[in-house]
């Protein structure tokens, strides 16, 4: 019996063990990514590979996700704005449950939860969650990446002893009587 429906990769039956305490399934999974994973600066393309390890496991609120998924994320340094490769380990895990979400003393829903239908999990939500998590704000080709120069945008690796002529703003005035003089 096929546990996966043809919709989603994300997606998997899980009628054989809901609603049975105890019962649980383990899922290994690899997939071309149908939608990119991250930001504008970094993310797991669309088609790129993920591998998915997670247990289904049956409880009695729900189903109890938990597992792994890995990819390689591609993106942008912030300092040079060469290519970073990184590599993605994020911690997948979720409650899902059929019944109502039952909110906390202050009105919010407990970020680990998710409702379905009582046949098939939808895991995008919770993969997408983890993956993000795992990304850098600011993702850095090295940590000791130089970066560019912010005046002209050389690149500061190929010439470090790179520098302008800086002048204080508060005697630029000055400075143009001096060009002045020399003429």
């Amino acid at each position: 019996m096929s546990h996966r429906p043809t919709t989603s990769p994300y997606v998997f039956h899980v009628r054989d063990i809901v609603r049975s305490p105890g019962a649980h399934r383990e899922v290994s999974e690899s997939f071309a990514v149908p939608q990119a994973l991250g930001t504008d600066i970094i993310s797991v393309p669309e088609g790129a590979d993920l591998e998915l390890n997670v247990s289904l496991e049956s409880v009695s609120e729900g189903i109890w996700v938990s597992g792994t998924a890995r990819a390689q994320a591609l993106g942008e340094c912030g300092r040079c704005l060469d290519e970073v490769r990184l590599d993605v380990d994020a911690t997948v895990q979720g409650l899902f449950t059929v019944g109502e979400i039952e909110s906390d003393e202050d009105g919010e829903e407990p970020e680990d939860v998710f409702k379905f239908d009582g046949e098939s999990l939808d895991l995008e939500d919770v993969v997408r969650d983890a993956v993000v998590m795992k990304l850098p704000f600011t993702p850095l080709c090295r940590p000791d990446c130089p970066g560019l120069c912010d005046q002209c945008g050389a690149r500061l690796e190929n010439d470090p002893d790179h520098a302008h002529e800086a002048i204080d703003p508060r005697w630029s005035a000055l400075q143009s009587l001096t060009e002045q003089k020399e003429s």
